[in-house]
């Protein structure tokens, strides 16, 4: 279950959380660039939320969500995407387009998610689902 504060948000995450999540989206953001992705933006945020990261792939702009796990012991990160997660997505990749109109000209965009699981016996795994829709 979720928490949140009296005013609607949720409480402070802790640093090891913060880090581990920080951890993650260098490390997507740089195997995304090894693929290909050109990362045009990082943690972009307004007042309903924020992109993870946003590049450019193959003459289309990619919002990408990133989930960072140590372990399965709550589920793949891919499981933590759900509907609700994803139309949010898809709402904030509609703003983030409208505030840089200067991308217009690229063939169109997609919503993409990278998970990065970092298991406690050592070892990295990235996976990227492209294209994934509500």
């Amino acid at each position: 279950m979720e928490q949140s504060t009296a005013a609607g948000r949720r409480p402070q995450q802790s640093s090891a959380h913060t880090a581990l999540g920080r951890f993650g989206e260098d490390v997507a953001a740089r195997w995304l660039q090894d693929q290909g992705y050109e990362i045009v933006d990082r943690n972009w945020r307004c007042p309903d939320g924020e992109i993870d990261l946003v590049g450019i792939h193959q003459g289309w702009w990619v919002a990408v969500e990133v989930k960072t796990r140590r372990g399965l012991g709550y589920g793949h990160p891919f499981e933590a995407i759900n509907p609700r997660k994803l139309r949010r997505l898809y709402r904030l990749s509609l703003q983030w387009a409208a505030a840089h109109p200067e991308l217009r000209g690229l063939a169109g965009w997609r919503v993409d998610a990278v998970s990065v699981l970092l298991p406690a016996g050592g070892g990295l795994t990235v996976e990227v689902l492209k294209d994934i829709r509500p």
